[in-house]
């Protein structure tokens, strides 16, 4: 899992984008509101501001989908943790904390009957790459909701 230990004084995540481009944006446009006001010179800068905003959007939206992903892979990781508890009953048990999230998220789409032996093979060869893994899987369980 995570290498990097954490404490009360470096545990806060705090996404840039999130904060950063809504106040850009403000920003930028305040700057243009009084530039536009108290300018004589007849500047046009509609051009680069329209271009500004855009990059702010696109920023915006790639932080959002971002944020999805990663509730998602929490989510799914969740998922895979309380199912391998009801399907491994020896001392697979005991190690299902050692999967790291890729794995997990690769390992989803195993079967039942197959995740047993394919959770071993993952541990015992420490295969991390998540294309190694799908390839691994002969009996496939369709995930319909990814968003």
């Amino acid at each position: 899992m995570e290498t990097s230990t954490q404490n009360a004084d470096n545990h806060a995540k705090i996404p840039t984008q999130t904060f950063l481009i809504p106040f850009f944006m403000i920003a930028i446009g305040l700057f243009y509101f009084s530039f536009q006001l108290f300018s004589d010179f007849g500047v046009d800068l509609q051009g680069v501001i329209a271009v500004i905003f855009t990059l702010g959007v696109a920023m915006a939206t790639v932080g959002a989908r971002r944020q999805a992903i990663g509730v998602q892979d929490r989510v799914i990781r969740l998922e895979e943790r309380l199912r391998m508890h009801q399907l491994f009953h020896d001392d697979m048990a005991d190690r299902i904390g050692e999967f790291t999230t890729r794995q997990l998220i690769a390992l989803r789409f195993a079967s039942d009957e197959e995740l047993p032996g394919l959770a071993r093979k993952v541990l015992a060869d420490n295969i991390s790459d998540q294309k190694a893994i799908k390839k691994l899987i002969q009996n496939w369980r369709a995930d319909h909701q990814r968003v």
